[in-house]
């Protein structure tokens, strides 16, 4: 597999740290709110990557963290009278229900900053130890003129950030670039003790505490959105590999940014959409497949024409599902000879293996799955010679790929079946007894329920519109 790697600007050989093991860390929410559509990419692209290299074989230690500690969860937690802790739990929870509606599986650890103080301390120690950080005031600077590689990730020069421009503006730091590790406790805020005074950690300090926690010094792949490289992902390098000597991650990986109807997502603009409010119009995994349709560095452009795409594109494969769910019922299927359609879905199987082996090409993926879907649809039906085996191999075709990128993976609605079947039942009643009036009744109300009527040799069918 090749990864594009932020830090070489070239698609490279992935090879892990230890054979057959994986280390992902991936950017994770500050919980004072709902995610918004340009978070889900990340939680969705990342995930599918998890996804992929267990697919592949490898056992994958998968961290996401949530920063439940920043100057935006103090603020929005003293407006509504509440803790930072209160504010935290409750968004978490709520994260927790859109990403399980993404399909996003949970991460083998979710830590949060304020349970990982006593790692964040030791670090800020380390560099004061090392000579990259320094105190004023019960505040920690870590001084980026100390670390000769800075910018390595995002390719600015230390001379090119002058004060006010890309960095927060102090006139006590020794340098405009330098970031804060560390804190000290100002009015009303939660505070945890230090050798440097009561304070609470910056931000980028918490990211390299937590991945060091739960997967170790080095961390195979680090993940998250464009927006993330400067400053957040340089300073994670600068603090990271000052303390430990170390290199911090072998591969970096970011995703495009989000447009929405080709116009940059932001609040001021009036596009800002939440997972949650988009949701009372598109179902959740038709997000999760429009955002996989793309490759995952390109930017996208969000809007309802491109989801109704998205939405079209995952009925045909579910369509797909459904027509071989009733071919397989089909009692004659044993007499048929065959069409040895397995040798074809192994051929798809290589070349979506192929599409997501170049940089996590999902797009390209997506295309092989549809590939698979119109051979089926052309050579597995009930006009062909199909058997039970050409039919079951296509299932698990479709299952199999569709996994991999979680999607086509949802059984039918029981209870929707349930009221169709009973439904067809009375209409083939009302029709043996030839009450036209109550069959056209009940076709119309069917059709009200986006239920389309097929006649077939095997009986009626019905599929949704």
């Amino acid at each position: 597999m090749k990864i594009f790697n932020t830090v070489t600007r070239k698609k490279e050989e992935f090879v892990p740290l230890v054979a057959g093991k994986v280390g992902i860390y991936v950017c994770g929410p500050t919980v004072y709110n709902y995610f918004h559509i340009g978070n889900a990419r990340p939680f969705i692209v990342f995930d599918t990557l998890r996804r992929y290299l267990e697919y592949r074989g490898f056992e994958v230690n998968y961290v996401q963290n949530f920063t439940d500690i920043d100057d935006k969860m103090i603020r929005r937690a003293n407006e509504e009278g509440i803790t930072v802790k209160e504010l935290a739990d409750r968004f978490i929870a709520e994260y927790f229900v859109d990403t399980k509606g993404l399909g996003i599986r949970e991460a083998t650890a979710h830590p949060k900053a304020t349970e990982c103080m006593p790692e964040i301390i030791g670090i800020v120690g380390r560099l004061i130890a090392n000579g990259y950080a320094y105190e004023i005031e019960g505040d920690v600077y870590f001084d980026t003129t100390k670390f000769k590689t800075y910018g390595k990730l995002s390719g600015y020069n230390l001379e090119d950030l002058e004060s006010g421009s890309r960095v927060d503006v102090d006139g006590r730091k020794r340098s405009p670039a330098d970031f804060a590790l560390w804190k000290s406790q100002k009015p009303d805020e939660p505070a945890w003790e230090s050798p440097w005074g009561m304070g609470r950690p910056g931000w980028h300090i918490e990211c390299s505490a937590m991945s060091m926690k739960y997967i170790g010094e080095t961390v195979d792949i680090h993940c998250g959105g464009q927006d993330l490289v400067f400053p957040h992902h340089e300073n994670e390098i600068a603090q990271s590999e000052a303390a430990t000597g170390k290199q911090f991650a072998r591969y970096w990986m970011h995703n495009g940014f989000i447009n929405v109807d080709n116009e940059k997502m932001s609040k001021s603009a009036g596009n800002f959409f939440m997972v949650r409010d988009v949701v009372k119009k598109f179902d959740y995994e038709v997000i999760r497949f429009f955002m996989l349709s793309s490759q995952y560095r390109s930017p996208i452009n969000f809007a309802d024409t491109l989801l109704e795409q998205a939405k079209n594109g995952l009925e045909r494969m579910y369509t797909c599902l459904s027509n071989l769910e009733f071919l397989k019922a089909n009692p004659h299927i044993g007499e048929k000879a065959g069409v040895g359609i397995a040798t074809k879905m192994a051929a798809f199987r290589e070349k979506f293996i192929d599409a997501m082996d170049d940089d996590l090409n999902t797009a390209d993926a997506v295309s092989v799955i549809f590939e698979c879907v119109r051979e089926i649809n052309q050579n597995v039906t009930a006009d062909t010679q199909a058997n039970l085996a050409d039919v079951e191999a296509s299932i698990a075709m479709i299952i199999e790929l569709g996994g991999v990128l979680g999607i086509a993976q949802k059984e039918g609605n029981c209870e929707l079946e349930a009221e169709v079947e009973k439904l067809i039942a009375e209409r083939t009643q009302a029709r043996a007894e030839k009450n036209w009036a109550l069959s056209d009744k009940i076709r119309d109300q069917l059709k009200g329920m986006g239920i389309v009527l097929e006649d077939t040799p095997q009986g009626i069918r019905w599929r949704k519109m």
